[in-house]
């Protein structure tokens, strides 16, 4: 259906954007060398050839049965993620790139983000990706740490992190390092040591996430030894305190970067904003003049790719309702330490502000947020609690199971 059209029938309760907001591309690259077991993103362990050129082809396909729906509309960023999207050679990110051009309206700055995993580090690769358009890395090092490595069921050792680094650092200026902490029987010291010898590279941005037992994930069935929840407290406490020393802006709950480095693939899922997923499994949020929907493709990679032949990449599609806009809106934005702007949430969702008055208010008397007539931002509190903070929101006839289902693309 084309983004715009002049034979709207308005309904009631139905949103009226004003302008679109900023658009993004994801593209899924579903295989790994190894499923993590603490991975609950849509990716599939390689076994034999991965059918790069078919896929890369579906990719294509994909984009072209989705243009009617962005047609004429500019786009920022493109994320490359997975799975592991460096296990594609050079001349496939460049074959991808080059066919988004050609049929997208690609901003000449565009951020242009690849994810890539230690164990499959090239130089000559990464200065090919770097030559084809790819102009900045998110590295997977989740830790340096031998032991802390082996427990996360990694392919790669802490010396093949490092050597990842000064590869990526050959080629790139703008790289993202991923760590985790509160690991199998990690202690506050070797967490610790883990965010020393991240920071020590002075990449432009850093991500450092908690460890959580996902469903549908061998750490789920089978749990290891955690840290306790005072001890993982502790590793955020530390985490937060040495990176903000070392210039860092921690500017949403798990991301660090340096002025001016935010990503901003990730800031425009944070504001709202929208993306076209496209590859097995991913997903999308697109916004028309009428209405706000959410789709999905198919996960598995070959029967992504039979129904993408078949004209027919889309799973399931919703159309947001209006109490649901107000909640997803919060969710994103109140994860950013300095909140939105408040007309922000009327240009996202088409909702007046009164909408969600009753959980604002319950989030200031709470001591959760700051609000004034520019902005509403959470407290250091609020970020601390930021469950407790998004529940306000959660529609009456929405079960809390749904508060964090993932509809970012595995970033």
């Amino acid at each position: 259906m084309p983004a715009q059209s002049a034979s709207v029938v308005q309904q009631p309760g139905a949103v009226v954007l004003k302008a679109l907001p900023p658009l993004s591309l994801y593209v899924h690259i579903p295989w790994c060398v190894r499923k993590c077991p603490y991975c609950d993103f849509n990716s599939h362990q390689v076994r034999g050839e991965t059918p790069e050129a078919e896929y890369v082809r579906a990719l294509i396909a994909d984009l072209e049965l989705a243009l009617p729906q962005i047609w004429g509309r500019r786009v920022y960023s493109v994320f490359f993620g997975g799975g592991t999207p460096s296990l594609f050679s050079a001349r496939a990110i460049e074959e991808l790139l080059a066919a988004f051009r050609a049929r997208l309206n690609l901003a000449a700055d565009a951020e242009i983000t690849l994810e890539a995993n230690p164990g499959t580090f090239e130089s000559a690769k990464f200065r090919d990706y770097r030559a084809c358009g790819v102009n900045r890395l998110s590295i997977g090092i989740q830790s340096f740490d031998p032991a802390m490595l082996r427990a996360l069921g990694r392919i790669h050792d802490g010396d093949e992190a490092r050597r990842a680094i000064g590869i990526a650092q050959a080629h790139f200026d703008n790289i993202n390092l991923d760590l985790m902490y509160a690991l199998p029987q990690q202690t506050l010291a070797q967490a610790g040591q883990d965010i020393d010898a991240a920071r020590s590279y002075g990449t432009a941005h850093l991500s450092a996430y908690h460890l959580t037992l996902e469903p549908n994930t061998l750490f789920y069935q089978k749990p290891p030894p955690l840290p306790d929840s005072e001890l993982a407290a502790d590793m955020q406490e530390l985490v937060e305190a040495r990176l903000a020393a070392s210039g860092y802006l921690n500017y949403e709950t798990s991301a660090f970067a340096r002025t001016g480095r935010e990503c901003r693939h990730n800031l425009n899922y944070w504001r709202f904003g929208d993306y076209l997923g496209i590859g097995a499994g991913a997903h999308s949020k697109l916004s028309f003049p009428e209405r706000i929907v959410r789709q999905s493709r198919y996960k598995q990679p070959r029967e992504y790719m039979q129904q993408t032949a078949a004209g027919t990449p889309v799973r399931e599609e919703q159309v947001l309702a209006p109490a649901d806009r107000g909640f997803e809106f919060m969710m994103n934005a109140l994860r950013l330490s300095g909140g939105f702007e408040v007309q922000l949430f009327t240009e996202r969702t088409g909702l007046a502000l009164t909408a969600v008055e009753r959980p604002l208010q319950e989030a200031v008397q709470r001591g959760l947020i700051t609000r004034d007539h520019v902005r509403i931002a959470p407290t250091p509190r609020g970020q601390r609690f930021l469950n407790d903070l998004l529940q306000l929101f959660l529609p009456p006839a929405v079960q809390t199971g749904r508060l964090f289902q993932n509809h970012r693309n595995g970033l």
